[in-house]
């Protein structure tokens, strides 16, 4: 994987990298078909539990994890000195004034129109791939193990922040960018169906909410999130863009530094926006990947709806001031709706504590390990 320096900030000097997915070929798996040649996909596929919940499609098929009796509220685990000084770890010579009171997870200026989960709740989500260690914890831990790790890590943030108990969450790959351009040129492959179900019904089972991510190579961002359509109707399924993996004829994922138009995003989150509208489902999430100001142009373009919460999600590893300083550059300045924030249990060094990530401002309403 090549390093790519994050840019756009005071500390430019110190190395931030990319490490959210991109294999170098799909060795692993057996090459699977382009997107273009994937047959249809009917809903008669999906798993027979999911189609026959009671809960599908109208309810909202998660629960957040209870704070215990014993949890304070966020505003006491801080002393006044700490808060007053929090501004200043994060902007790096940018203005240190609180842009939202601390614990608040809409931006400045922002609304949600929407009965999302984003509303009362926070989600804490695992991100990657079941067939690679390299691209985050799925591939670590067996299906069980993980949904385990990822309770505990969960609660510790409904512990912390017991007025806005946390959900927790599955982000899987659904579409691996990849520097081996495939029979079609598109430079993604397919996760297996088999493997989408698998993690759709571990994550119903457990009131956990399922995040679809795509990658997209030389494809397109409407032909991808088509492609898991039929998972997106389901009531528990979200969708993420990992835009940074968009590359252009003659790049290579992972190489070459990818491009979204906010054009782009913004008519993803409209298509999902009608599918929750037309099939009566409840409020979803489209998280948007970034981890350096030029990976999205246009971003003004991109807006949440009346069914869709927006997240932007602070991407990429470093060190703790590099993190806090991209999160300040690219999300409480570039405000959309709700800000993210991805932590590496293996590439951060040190790995910030759930304290040190909702010391952010605005505090992230989406928080994702990998």
């Amino acid at each position: 994987m090549k390093k790519i320096i994050r840019a756009g900030v005071s500390l430019a000097a110190i190395p931030y990298v990319l490490l959210t997915g991109c294999s170098e070929t799909a060795t692993s798996q057996k090459e699977g078909p382009e997107l273009s040649e994937r047959p249809a996909i009917s809903s008669q596929n999906l798993t027979k539990e999911l189609i026959e919940s009671p809960r599908f499609p109208h309810m909202a098929a998660y629960q957040a994890i209870k704070p215990s009796q014993k949890a304070q509220p966020l505003e006491k685990k801080y002393t006044k000195e700490q808060v007053a000084n929090m501004p200043k770890s994060e902007a790096h010579g940018d203005a240190t004034d609180r842009s939202v009171p601390l614990g608040q997870v809409l931006q400045k200026g922002a609304a949600d129109q929407t009965e999302g989960p984003l509303q009362k709740y926070r989600i804490v989500s695992y991100y990657g791939s079941p067939h690679s260690k390299q691209m985050g914890i799925l591939g670590e831990y067996s299906p069980r193990a993980l949904m385990d790790k990822l309770m505990k890590q969960t609660r510790a943030y409904s512990e912390l922040d017991p007025k806005r108990p946390a959900i927790p969450a599955i982000e899987l790959i659904t579409t691996i960018a990849q520097r081996n351009p495939g029979p079609k040129g598109l430079y993604v492959h397919p996760t297996p169906t088999a493997d989408i179900e698998e993690y759709a019904k571990l994550a119903t089972e457990n009131n956990a909410v399922l995040i679809l991510d795509v990658q997209l190579g030389r494809d397109s961002v409407m032909n991808e999130v088509k492609s898991i359509e039929k998972y997106l109707k389901l009531p528990n399924v979200y969708l993420a863009i990992d835009t940074e993996f968009h590359v252009s004829k003659g790049q290579v994922p992972g190489e070459n530094l990818g491009h979204v138009d906010g054009k782009d995003i913004q008519e993803a989150i409209e298509y999902v926006s009608n599918l929750t509208k037309e099939n009566r489902l409840p409020d979803k999430v489209v998280v948007v990947h970034q981890f350096a100001g030029k990976i999205i142009s246009n971003k003004s373009a991109i807006h949440p709806t009346k069914n869709v919460e927006v997240v932007l999600n602070n991407d990429g590893f470093g060190i703790p001031a590099l993190k806090r300083s991209g999160y300040h550059q690219l999300v409480r300045n570039q405000p959309i709706q709700y800000g993210g924030f991805k932590l590496f249990y293996k590439n951060d060094q040190p790995l910030m504590t759930p304290k040190d990530v909702l010391e952010l401002d605005p505090a992230p309403a989406f928080i994702n390990y990998q």
